[in-house]
């Protein structure tokens, strides 16, 4: 079949097209600020775009099924700022495992959660050990984030604290969807009383709750005067690159002796 897009079956297909074989890979991403120079759909925008790129390259060979984009997800720490579309735990929660006890049922064995968004990380977790009680899924998340450490462009200039709003995500956006980015609006923002910390900090071994505009009234972190379209095309190459090598193993993974999916 030319389409990968799974929505685009019509019922008496799917039977036909999707088997054990078939991986459902699912764009989830976030509405919500993100400073006042991206869009409030910069996580979905970027996890769709991934996804759509991979499959329509490794569909066929590794049959992927794209699914349509889960785009709103759970924003509570960016609750505060106007446009922030957010869905309760219980919410996004429930529409995972709908999603999931679906696939299921269409005869689809593995689903793969491409992310976006930090703050659905825990949550995600949570549904792949859920759906796989639940349903005997296969499943998978993988998150497209840009290390700090990944372009010399921007590399170790933002302290590890470029996490929202900063130059990956900002260079992406402007690969993308140039049209949505008021760069003139960017400006640097990294606290430097936690770029000291070893261990209270941004991927350090000390968590802590956080929203978004303890860090200033603008919400986002990292230095997005950085950011380019040039920077951006070669993260989005990257991204694409790993999502595909693991696309390739989560399409051949399985226990070795589950009851649960033989």
């Amino acid at each position: 079949m030319a389409s990968r897009f799974f929505a685009e079956l019509r019922a008496s297909q799917v039977e036909a097209a999707c088997g054990p074989s078939s991986v459902a890979v699912l764009p989830v991403g976030a509405i919500e600020q993100h400073g006042p120079h991206l869009p409030l759909a910069t996580d979905a925008l970027v996890a769709e775009a991934v996804s759509k790129e991979v499959v329509a390259t490794h569909g066929e060979d590794l049959d992927l099924w794209l699914l349509p984009t889960i785009s709103y997800g759970r924003s509570v720490e960016h609750t505060w700022a106007a446009g922030t579309l957010s869905l309760s735990t219980s919410t996004f929660a429930a529409t995972l495992n709908d999603i999931g006890r679906s696939v299921a049922a269409a005869g689809i064995r593995r689903l793969v959660l491409v992310n976006g968004h930090g703050g659905n990380v825990s949550e995600i977790q949570t549904a792949l050990r859920d759906l796989r009680l639940a349903y005997g899924l296969l499943t998978f998340a993988v998150n497209v984030f840009l290390p700090e450490s990944h372009d010399p462009a921007w590399a170790a200039s933002e302290s590890g604290l470029g996490i929202h709003g900063g130059a990956a995500e900002t260079s992406l956006v402007l690969h993308l969807r140039p049209d949505l980015v008021d760069l003139g609006s960017a400006q640097r923002r990294i606290p430097a009383q936690m770029a000291d910390n070893v261990h209270a900090r941004f991927g350090g071994s000390v968590s802590f709750g956080w929203l978004a505009d303890d860090f200033g009234s603008e919400g986002y972190l990292g230095d997005p005067t950085l950011a380019s379209a040039e920077a951006g095309a070669r993260g989005f190459k990257s991204l694409v690159g790993t999502l595909g090598d693991q696309l390739a193993e989560i399409a051949r993974f399985d226990f070795p002796d589950s009851a649960r999916t033989r």
